[in-house]
């Protein structure tokens, strides 16, 4: 069968499914799919995507049509629909994964032990530095909430003062916080 016979056929049974003909709308789901599945493969190819991939694009395809069959013109061809459609998925997904290499963890276990145990002290002089710019129950209740963990209840009481004193004191110290991080 011709591509646009073809083609024909599948707007044929989306008209019928879009007037509420369930077998019309099954026929064109099983008949589409593998052609769905077939652009779907080809454009990953294209755009150096996993092949495992376009399974998954196929899928959101299919949802986007399910959801969006509304949108087609019946009067307009088919074919370039179900097109922008696999574009579009395939974009999202490729947005969506960025940009990822696969390295063998073998490869950088040892770089990534002794970057960690250099991070981990950097880390903890960076945050006393910070929390020193802090007034004094500020400080506190930043640590014990934000680093430490501990609830509300748990710091109120520890530091006698009320939950709401604690809340209002923790908003008030992550926006000076914030405001010492966007003056650097």
């Amino acid at each position: 069968m011709k591509q646009s016979m073809r083609e024909e056929e599948w707007a044929a049974w989306l008209r019928l499914a879009m007037k509420g003909d369930a077998q019309a709308y099954n026929r064109f789901l099983l008949a589409v799919t593998p052609h769905l599945r077939s652009m779907a493969r080809r454009r990953c190819d294209q755009f150096g995507a996993p092949p495992s991939e376009a399974e998954d694009v196929v899928q959101e395809v299919l949802l986007a049509i399910h959801l969006k069959r509304g949108t087609w013109d019946p009067t307009r061809p088919l074919g370039p629909w179900l097109t922008t459609i696999v574009r579009n998925k395939l974009i999202d997904s490729l947005r969506r994964r960025g940009r990822h290499l696969n390295v063998p963890i073998d490869d950088v276990s040892a770089f990534l032990e002794a970057e960690s145990e250099t991070h981990e002290a950097a880390d903890r002089l960076d945050t006393e530095t910070v929390l020193a710019r802090l007034k004094d129950p500020q400080r506190d209740i930043v640590r014990s909430i934000s680093i430490e963990g501990a609830g509300i209840r748990e710091t109120a009481a520890r530091l006698k003062m009320t939950e709401v004193a604690v809340r209002v004191s923790l908003h008030r110290a992550l926006k000076s916080l914030a405001a010492l991080y966007r003056s650097k």
